[in-house]
Formats: C-alpha cells, sequence, structure tokens
C-alpha cells in the first residue's frame, strides 16, 4: 500500500475508534487500546507518535524490541478493544480473550482482523516528566498517581490494509 494514497482522519481513528498497539514477536506479544497520538512526519518519515504510560505491561514488550504497530478496526471490535484497554496482559491472554489473531509481517506483529495497520520501526522513546508539562492542570487531571507515559516515535516501513 502506497502511504501517500491514506484516507484517515486522525482525530476520529485515534481519539473516537481508538487504535491498537502491539508489540512483541508471533510467540509473545502483547498489546493494549490508545487514543492519545498522532500520524505525521518526523526527521523525513511518516511517523506515528504513540503514548504508553510506564506501568503498562506492553511498555515491555515496545521497551524490548526495535518494532511495534499501530492498528485501526471497524466499529465491531470496540468490545476487543474495550477488553485490550482495560485488561492486563500480565494476567490475561489477550489474543485469547479479545477473538484477535496475532499476524506478522516483515517481523511486525499486528492483529489479522485491523482494517489497517500501521508497522513501525522504533526510532526514539522520550519520557514525559512533570517538568516537560507546561499547562498546571494537565499533572492533576491526568497524573494523580504520577504514572507517566512514554511517547514512542515509530517510523512506518509498511502499512497492511484488508
Amino acid at each position: 500500500m502506497n502511504i501517500n494514497e491514506i484516507q484517515m482522519n486522525p482525530f476520529e481513528e485515534i481519539g473516537t475508534g481508538w487504535g491498537l498497539v502491539c508489540a512483541g514477536d508471533k510467540t509473545r506479544a502483547n498489546m493494549m487500546t490508545v487514543s492519545w497520538g498522532a500520524v505525521g512526519v518526523m526527521w523525513g518519515k511518516n511517523a506515528v507518535f504513540v503514548f504508553i504510560r510506564d506501568s503498562r505491561y506492553t511498555k515491555e514488550f515496545i521497551d524490548g524490541g526495535s518494532t511495534f504497530s499501530l492498528s485501526f478496526f471497524d466499529e465491531k471490535f470496540r468490545p476487543a478493544l474495550a477488553l485490550c484497554g482495560s485488561e492486563s496482559g500480565r494476567n490475561t491472554d489477550k489474543w485469547q480473550a479479545s477473538g484477535l489473531t496475532p499476524a506478522e509481517k516483515n517481523g511486525v506483529v499486528y492483529p489479522q482482523q485491523a482494517k489497517r495497520a500501521f508497522l513501525c520501526k522504533k526510532l526514539a522513546a522520550v519520557p514525559v516528566t512533570p517538568k516537560d508539562i507546561l499547562d498546571p492542570g494537565i499533572i492533576p487531571e491526568w497524573y494523580p498517581s504520577d504514572d507517566f507515559h512514554t511517547m514512542f516515535v515509530g517510523e512506518i516501513i509498511d502499512v497492511v490494509e484488508s
């Protein structure tokens, strides 16, 4: 798929429809639902930006590898996305519980049922710390327990569409 031909509204896909971040390999991977992120250009590369809290199990997989995927789904998969956002992969096999099936292309794992999956090479991991947040209302609203995010920048190396 030619990335320049993609028609998508990132505000709807990420913020309203939710995305699913997946990392690991086909034998051992974890995934989590995200509603914060972006799609754009960074360092002259087509990129995605995803924000993962330090406490999330999926972060261990992204930290430990060089790739991850950001996938989007039709509305009928909302229950699967809700499960992937509320259950921890430490305690639940999210693949089995959600009914999603792992697929792999170019060494990047993504859910086979996704209508679109951005397959990404990790370019940067940027911790978000209290000193980085300039709006004083953000920390009490979004970080009351000091569980901050890391922003991952991923170069889109391929796009899979169903």
